[in-house]
C-alpha cells in the first residue's frame, strides 16, 4: 500500500470512527415534547400536572414511588415496618443519598418535608394526603418514624405521589425555579416558553441512567406539534395533542405509536356553589345535555373511555355509571323547566390549551344550546386556568383532565374548586382511609363513585388516553401513566 492510499484508509477510518462517536453521543441525549409548560419546578406546591411530567423520579424522589405499571414500590425508604395497629410507620432509608448540592439526605429532610406538607400554610396542592398524620419523629439519621391518627390504608400509596418528594430545607427558597432533588437528573436549564434541560446525575445513588442529557421541549399547538415530529424535531411526543395524525405516523416506519391508559377523568368541572350549579336539577340537565361518545369522535378522534363518575375504568374498583346520565337533550330541558329555567341561561366555559378541552369545549358549548344554555368559551392559558379557576374559583364551567392517581378523595374538600360540600361524602372518604381491608375498600369506592354520580357533582366525560409518538428507536418509555410522569430512568435508544 502507497503512502497515499494509507493515509486516505487512514483518514476514511478517523472519519468513520467520528461519526460513530457522533452518533452514539446524539444516543445519549433525548428530546421530549409536551404540550403544557410547567409555571414552576416544585410539586410540593402546584396542581399542574406539567410539573411532575418534567421532575418526577427525574429530579424529586419520594419515600415510595410509582412505576409504569402502576406498582408502589421502595423509593428513598428501602424498607418500612407498620404496627399491628396500622398507626405506625418505621421507614429505614437508603444510606449514601445526596441531593444534588452535594448535601446528605437523611432522616431530618423527611421529616421536614412531611411536616412541610402538613403544616397549617402548607401551600401543597393535596395537603389532605398528609392529614392524617399525627408525628413524625426522627429515629436516627436513617430511621423515620410516622404516626398516623388512624390506620390508612393508602398512606404508601399517598406518599408515591409527586406532591410527597422529599426536598431539603437548604433548598426551598428557590425550589421553582431551581429544583434540588436526589433524582438521577439533575436541573441544568430552563429557557422559558421554550425548553427544560436536564442532565445526568454522577453521583446518583441508583443504577445510572442510559441518557445523559433530556432536553423537555413545549410545542401548545397541534399543527406545530406534527410538523415537529415529522421534521423529527423532536424524538418523543409524551401525550400527542392531534389523535387525527396518528394513523400517519403508525403507516411511518420512522415512529412507533404508543396507546395506553392514564388516571385523567376528563369532565366537565361545575362550579357547585354558583347559581344556577348549586341546584342538583341543573347539574343534572347539564349531565343529561352531553353526548360522550360525539365528544369523544369530534374531540379525541375515537381515543377515550365513556366515564360516568370520577374514576378510572382500568381500576377493579370501577363501577360503570355512564347510564345514570345518558345522553337525553329532552329529559335535560324538562330538568331545565323544573328547575326554573325553561328558557335556560347564561354561563361561562373557561378552556385551558389541551386539545381534548379546547376541540371539546367547543362541541359541548354546542350541545348546550341544544337545550338552552348559552356558554361563552373563555380560552386561557394554563396559568391563567390555574390562577383564576383553580385558585380563584372564577368560572361556570371547565373543562379539565384531572391526571392525579386515583383522586376521588377531592370529594371531600369543600374548598376545593367546583366546591362540592357533602358530609355523607367526606364520612365515607374518613371511612375508606381508615379501612385496610380490600374487598371493604373496594365496596366503600363502589358507594363513593355512586354518590357523587347521583349528585350530578360535575359532567362525567371520558378517561384520557396516552397517545405516545416516538422514533423508532426509543425504548423504555411508559405506555400507561399511572400518575402524571416522563420518567427518563428507564428510557435508552435501541442500537
Amino acid at each position: 500500500m502507497t503512502k497515499q492510499r494509507f493515509r486516505s484508509f487512514a483518514s476514511a477510518l478517523a472519519l468513520g470512527a467520528s461519526l460513530f462517536a457522533t452518533q452514539a453521543l446524539a444516543k445519549s441525549d433525548i428530546t421530549i415534547a409536551m404540550q403544557l409548560e410547567p409555571p414552576h419546578l416544585d410539586p410540593t406546591s402546584a396542581a399542574a400536572q406539567a410539573i411532575d411530567s418534567v421532575v418526577y423520579t427525574n429530579i424529586f424522589e419520594g419515600l415510595t414511588r410509582f412505576m409504569g405499571d402502576g406498582s408502589v414500590v421502595p423509593g428513598l425508604a428501602e424498607s418500612w415496618e407498620i404496627s399491628d395497629d396500622g398507626t405506625v410507620y418505621t421507614f429505614k432509608l437508603r444510606d449514601g443519598v445526596t441531593f444534588h448540592d452535594g448535601t446528605t439526605m437523611d432522616a431530618e429532610d423527611v421529616k421536614f418535608s412531611l411536616d412541610r406538607a402538613n403544616a397549617e400554610d402548607s401551600a401543597n396542592a393535596q395537603k389532605a394526603l398528609f392529614a392524617g398524620i399525627e408525628t413524625v419523629e426522627v429515629v436516627d439519621p436513617l430511621t423515620v418514624q410516622v404516626t398516623l391518627k388512624e390506620p390508612n390504608g393508602n398512606f404508601l400509596f399517598n406518599l408515591a405521589w409527586g406532591d410527597a418528594v422529599i426536598v431539603a430545607p437548604e433548598s426551598i427558597e428557590n425550589i421553582k425555579t431551581n429544583p434540588i432533588g436526589t433524582g438521577a437528573f439533575t436541573f441544568a436549564d430552563w429557557v422559558q416558553g421554550d425548553s427544560i434541560t436536564l442532565n445526568r446525575n454522577p453521583d446518583y445513588w441508583g443504577d445510572q441512567p442510559a441518557l445523559e442529557t433530556a432536553t423537555f421541549k413545549f410545542i401548545s399547538d397541534p399543527t406545530a406539534a406534527f410538523a415537529a415530529m415529522m421534521a423529527e424535531d423532536v424524538d418523543v411526543f409524551d401525550i400527542f395533542p392531534a389523535p387525527e395524525n396518528l394513523p400517519q405516523f403508525e403507516a411511518d416506519p420512522r415512529f412507533q405509536v404508543l396507546v395506553g391508559s392514564t388516571e385523567g377523568e376528563t369532565i366537565l368541572s361545575t362550579n357547585n356553589k354558583q347559581e344556577p350549579f348549586d341546584d342538583i336539577l341543573v347539574r343534572q340537565a347539564l349531565a343529561h345535555a352531553i353526548d360522550r361518545q360525539a365528544i369523544i369522535d369530534g374531540a379525541m378522534f375515537g381515543y377515550g373511555t365513556p366515564i360516568g363518575t370520577h374514576f378510572a375504568p382500568h381500576n377493579p374498583a370501577y363501577v360503570d355509571l355512564t347510564g345514570n346520565s345518558a345522553y337525553d337533550p329532552e329529559k335535560a330541558k324538562a330538568l331545565l323547566a323544573e328547575a326554573g329555567y325553561p328558557d335556560g341561561f347564561e354561563t361561562t366555559l373557561h378552556l385551558p390549551p389541551p386539545s381534548y378541552a379546547r376541540r371539546g369545549g367547543e362541541i359541548i358549548a354546542a350541545q348546550l344550546a341544544e337545550i338552552g344554555i348559552k356558554a361563552e368559551i373563555i380560552n386561557v392559558e394554563w396559568a391563567q386556568w390555574l390562577e383564576s379557576v383553580f385558585k380563584g374559583k372564577e368560572f361556570g364551567l371547565t373543562i379539565v383532565s384531572h391526571t392525579e392517581p386515583m383522586d376521588i378523595g377531592i370529594y371531600a374538600r369543600p374548598d376545593y374548586y367546583f366546591q362540592y360540600d357533602s358530609t355523607d361524602f367526606q364520612a365515607l372518604m374518613d371511612t375508606l382511609n381508615s379501612t385496610t381491608d380490600p374487598d371493604e375498600r373496594t365496596r366503600l369506592l363502589g358507594e363513593a363513585q355512586r354518590l357523587i354520580a347521583t349528585d350530578y357533582v360535575n359532567g362525567y366525560l371520558f378517561q384520557l388516553a396516552k397517545l405516545g409518538v416516538a422514533k423508532a428507536g426509543v425504548q423504555g418509555l411508559w405506555e400507561n401513566a399511572p400518575t402524571a410522569a416522563i420518567d427518563l430512568t428507564a428510557i435508552s435508544w435501541d442500537e
